[in-house]
């Protein structure tokens, strides 16, 4: 077993040793899980520090590294051919800072659940069972163990919102499971027709290996997904077209686009703090994730043609999530807000189909990643106090919670875009990308950089009226002096963990080459298996 597989697997070993302890034990179910996810985050980065940029590409096995291939559902179907399913796992420039991202916000995610007292034995092991499924799904680079992981990943999120989420907790579960659920099964449709399409050269056999499917060479003529011809076209429309609508319909649910936005706020708000910081944190750049990875890499002719719809998507949903955030009363859904606008900017990075787009969309979602982690966790820090985020019962918290105020306010200004903090670096680049692309001739026009620029100044708005009417004035609480006794300042515990993640904004905005790197030369890959069709 290689690095990355033990990697993946890492956090079964930690479901099944919680499965085995009695529930005398229990105290240790937390300490468990946080000790092999700082193994995993340890795995992850020396990962990281060994991976050569210099190798990173995205049209062939070659080009990526840590290469785990074991023949794993081998089948002869007669007339049909053979099945041919391999666990094939592998990290390029792309997924590999997202795996970095995944162990430290699933890190962060534990250290939250410190004080979960419900069903702990149930709680880590759904934990666990979901870090695997993650890492499994940024790794993994056959179709069909790509879709496994994704299914997987379903259901301890289902029960973690139904089970140790607030009042309306089954209605924000059932919500979130219905959406995604929708989305996968007609990615199920798409992975089964590509199958039949393409072959594997040396083989023969039919293959759900993506790296086959990227290569036009690979598909045969006349087949529903074939390059070649349009045969088989539904109401006129070319099936290339429809596989890519359906795949990009898929993982757009996840980023989350607007109109399929609506399972995010309910989920935010009803999840546990840690849930949440895991699916702002994680699952949203699932979305971008697959939209690179899936839908750009195995139709670059389809999003040749598509990227001015796809970027105009992302120019909606950064202002239409910017005025709703501008608009929200309860603090976490203001938040769940700006992680609809700023994940925008992904989607207009990536439709703008130049190196600076792309690689600043990446950045993003990295940056966003530990930025809406941290902000989620500081509205559990004063949830957990006195159970309440309705922004207008608090007043002139400055002046009771000082080094609550000073994180926040630095969360604030780095989820805004401020210079010197990693998300002006990823908003900025898309921004120049997209403003570029008219003179690089992909389609999009300036207009939409503008939209974009008009997104940041609007977060600017929500970030600094929030943090104006919350902190600073006469104190005024809501719950009067009770609150105040129990609004006490950060923990050690609560400040271990958010520092690390203020502190690598800081970092990564001074020195965006350590992120930059290792992805530039899988983004040119990229950008190059779609150029020809522009």
């Amino acid at each position: 077993m290689g690095i990355l597989s033990i990697l993946i697997f890492l956090p079964l070993v930690a479901a099944l040793l919680i499965l085995i302890l009695p529930a005398t034990k229990k105290a240790l179910y937390k300490y468990i899980a946080l000790g092999f996810t700082f193994i995993q985050l340890g795995l992850s980065l020396y990962l990281y520090q060994h991976f050569d940029p210099s190798l990173a590409g995205i049209d062939q096995l070659s080009g990526y590294q840590f290469v785990e291939q074991l023949p794993w559902i081998r089948l002869d179907l007669g007339s049909i051919g053979k099945l041919e399913i391999d666990y094939l796992v592998a990290v390029d420039g792309v997924s590999l800072p997202l795996i970095v991202l995944s162990a430290l916000v699933m890190l962060m995610g534990i250290g939250a659940s410190w004080h979960i007292t419900k069903s702990t034995k149930g709680y880590f092991t759904l934990l666990m069972l979901l870090n695997t499924a993650v890492m499994g799904i940024f790794a993994a680079l056959d179709f069909f163990l790509f879709y496994v992981f994704y299914e997987v990943m379903l259901l301890p999120l289902y029960f973690l919102i139904g089970i140790w989420g607030g009042e309306r907790r089954e209605y924000a579960a059932i919500k979130f499971f219905i959406y995604t659920l929708l989305g996968s099964v007609l990615m199920l449709l798409v992975i089964v027709g590509l199958y039949f399409s393409v072959i594997n050269p040396t083989t023969g056999a039919h293959t759900f290996n993506m790296l086959h499917m990227m290569n036009p060479n690979n598909y045969i003529d006349g087949s529903f997904f074939g390059f070649i011809n349009n045969y088989h076209e539904v109401f006129g429309i070319p099936p290339r077209l429809i596989g890519f609508i359906i795949l990009f319909f898929a993982f757009a649910i996840k980023v989350p686009i607007v109109p399929l936005h609506t399972w995010l706020p309910d989920a935010h708000v009803e999840a546990p703090t840690p849930v949440s910081i895991i699916l702002a944190g994680i699952l949203l750049k699932i979305g971008g994730y697959g939209i690179i990875r899936v839908c750009y890499s195995i139709f670059p002719d389809v999003a040749a043609t598509t990227n001015w719809w796809i970027a105009l998507i992302g120019v909606v949903s950064i202002l239409y999530g910017a005025l709703n955030a501008l608009a929200q009363k309860d603090l976490k859904r203001m938040i769940a807000y700006s992680s609809v606008s700023h994940m925008g900017f992904v989607l207009l990075g990536i439709a703008s189909l130049t190196a600076e787009g792309v690689s600043g969309a990446l950045f993003q979602m990295i940056s966003h990643g530990f930025l809406s982690a941290a902000l989620f966790f500081l509205v559990g820090v004063i949830y957990d106090r006195v159970h309440d985020r309705y922004i207008y019962n608090f007043r002139g918290l400055a002046s009771i919670m000082p080094k609550y105020t000073a994180y926040v306010a630095i969360a604030f200004f780095a989820s805004l875009g401020l210079p010197g903090f990693s998300a002006f670096i990823g908003e900025a680049f898309v921004i120049i990308g997209t403003f570029n692309a008219e003179t690089m001739l992909t389609g999009i026009p300036r207009w939409m950089a503008v939209g974009g620029s008009i997104g940041i100044l609007l977060s600017a708005a929500y970030f600094l009226w929030t943090l104006q009417r919350m902190f600073f004035g006469q104190t005024r609480l809501q719950g009067g002096q009770a609150w105040q006794n129990a609004l006490v300042d950060l923990s050690i515990r609560e400040q271990v963990i958010l520092f690390p993640t203020l502190a690598l904004a800081l970092l990564l905005g001074i020195v965006p080459s350590l992120i930059f790197g290792n992805l530039n030369a899988s983004v040119l890959q990229l950008i190059a298996l779609i150029k020809p069709y522009l």
